[in-house]
């Protein structure tokens, strides 16, 4: 009884964070909406694997969870610089 209601509250905490992501007023509420999505996401992936009894779902939990933080730095790179790719000068001072 008590995952079930564990369950339950990680569902609507999904339900809030998508609502942020798809309202956000800014880009980083967005990103931060999405992150807290993969995070519940994988606790609701170890609550179940408990419920079920199969211990084979907490390594996707955490193959899940290693996804969601590349993919969130990734995007935050994506943001901050307009572009994934950099040649290592920054430098701004000297262009002519």
């Amino acid at each position: 009884m008590m995952f079930t209601v564990a369950m339950l509250a990680i569902l609507i905490t999904m339900g809030l964070a998508l609502a942020r992501a798809l309202l956000g007023p800014t880009v980083y509420d967005r990103i931060a909406a999405v992150n807290m999505f993969g995070t519940k996401t994988v606790l609701l992936i170890a609550v179940f694997a408990f419920l079920s009894g199969r211990t084979d779902l907490l390594d996707i939990a955490i193959i899940y969870a290693l996804i969601n933080f590349i993919g969130v730095i990734a995007v935050l790179k994506l943001v901050e610089q307009g572009n994934f790719h950099t040649d290592g000068n920054n430098d701004k001072a000297d262009t002519k």
